[in-house]
């Protein structure tokens, strides 16, 4: 299996080399130059798999490059009992309304970046061992993808990691889990301003070749394939959980920021999991529900990007939106440069000639969730079910709820656990509740924490990481 660009002037890539690399030479993202089909029989065969035997079936299809010895040892040390606190890694339970809600969050981190973040650092370290080479992270969390990111590569060989966050816009949890670690390997930078800010910093570093180049620089955020790649697994794992027979259908709502996690969703539908509809829950940054419902796209500015209860998707620029839209326009790499150079430009774009077949041939449907709408869902859900939800798994909810349709299945991905989001859980209780955490996670806001601020500017965080790696 070899990757392209979805902007067509990047020569096709292994697995490993479009591991390590992030953004495409020419600005696209990578995808494999096709999606690998899987038939009725295979569907029926891996119904019955763990976790790491299903994951080591699926990444086999897409990482030709690594022997499958070596492969099946590195989901077997990810995805594990001991790192996720169950067996099933990823278990359902079921709403009193039927609304299905998969675990996601039981990893160290407590988000579902974990997922795939710890399956990155595993594979990162492989791969830069066994190529005698060395990665500088750079990367932009809007909460749980630096966290993550830091748990997962703290103490690896031959990686530093410089992690980006908006200053002053995560919750205290998410900051302490970051900043506080105290791994030589591991840099926290906040940035005056918001996630897109972090973000295009991160794209402006990425393409700039010959600094790239001196100093292997390489990336996490959701723009790395490997990241797509795991996420995937957890969408079979879903189906198969949430239904008795391959002949069922089921829909997935999902909390959406830059659209990476919804688009491994996209993938599976692609290969012939039988996904009925993909569905996009956004918070008041609704730029992605305004695509999918009139088919225009029009990014905001980071001054008129709302800082919400859900921060995690606070953001205006999806990144792997590119990756959809490549796929919708039947792979055509002119066409999507030429739209992404309108949204360089500060424009959007008008695809609203294609919504019927976004709706229909691709399944996307989408909504919107606000603070009052949050508050309510994690209200309601915790009087019928007795649990306390995260903001962004109650934006997912509240969206489900109001789209369902008749005898449909809809299974919402979990985006962390409560514990993360303290001050969201009291205002929506109305009194300050002692939402449960892990006990390795007491105190955490108490400990030292370590970071840098920068001003907004790429050549700061530029002239850090020189500084930083000599």
């Amino acid at each position: 299996m070899k990757y392209i660009s979805t902007r067509g002037q990047t020569a096709p890539k292994s697995f490993s080399e479009v591991l390590l690399m992030g953004l495409a030479p020419d600005g696209g993202l990578m995808l494999p130059e096709r999606y690998p089909q899987i038939d009725a029989d295979t569907l029926q065969r891996w119904r019955s798999l763990s976790y790491s035997e299903l994951a080591f079936e699926i990444m086999s299809l897409f990482a030709g490059d690594i022997p499958a010895e070596d492969l099946r040892r590195l989901v077997e040390n990810t995805y594990t009992e001991a790192v996720f606190g169950t067996s099933s890694i990823t278990p359902m339970r079921t709403l009193a309304d039927g609304i299905k809600i998969q675990a996601l969050s039981n990893g160290p981190t407590l988000a579902f970046k974990d997922m795939a973040m710890q399956f990155l650092g595993h594979a990162f370290e492989y791969v830069l061992s066994r190529e005698g080479k060395r990665l500088n992270i750079i990367g932009a969390t809007s909460g749980d993808t630096g966290s993550a990111a830091e748990y997962a590569l703290r103490g690896k060989a031959g990686i530093h990691v410089f992690m980006l966050s908006p200053h002053g816009k995560m919750s205290a949890f998410q900051r302490a889990q970051m900043y506080s670690l105290a791994d030589e390997n591991i840099h926290n930078i906040a940035i005056e301003g918001m996630f897109d800010d972090c973000q295009d910093i991160v794209k402006a570093l990425q393409n700039d070749a010959a600094f790239k180049q001196q100093y292997s620089i390489g990336t996490v955020n959701s723009i790395n394939w490997g990241r797509i790649l795991a996420q995937i697994v957890y969408y079979f794992a879903g189906y198969f959980r949430a239904t008795a027979s391959n002949s069922e259908q089921v829909s997935f709502c999902v909390p959406s920021g830059n659209f990476g996690n919804i688009c491994a969703g996209h993938i599976a539908r692609m290969m012939g999991l039988p996904i009925r509809r993909l569905i996009v829950a956004t918070n008041e940054n609704d730029v992605l529900d305004e695509f999918f419902r009139t088919g225009r796209y029009r990014p905001r500015s980071a001054a008129h990007t709302y800082v919400t209860s859900s921060p995690s998707m606070d953001i205006s620029k999806a990144s792997n939106f590119e990756r959809f839209v490549f796929d919708l326009l039947r792979r055509d790499h002119f066409q999507v440069a030429s739209l992404w150079q309108r949204v360089a430009d500060g424009e959007g774009f008008d695809l609203s000639a294609e919504l019927p077949r976004i709706r229909e041939e691709f399944g996307f449907v989408s909504g919107s969730s606000h603070h009052a709408d949050r508050l309510a869902t994690i209200r309601a859900v915790h009087e019928s079910d007795g649990e306390w939800l995260d903001p962004h798994t109650a934006d997912g909810v509240k969206v489900a709820r109001e789209l369902r349709e008749a005898g449909e299945t809809i299974v919402c991905l979990e985006t962390a656990l409560a514990a993360k989001f303290a001050d969201i859980i009291d205002e929506a209780a109305g009194h300050h509740v002692d939402v449960p955490r892990p006990a390795a996670l007491a105190g955490l806001e108490n400990l030292p924490q370590r970071v840098a601020v920068l001003p907004n500017s790429a050549q700061a965080v530029r002239e850090l990481m020189v500084q930083t790696l000599g």
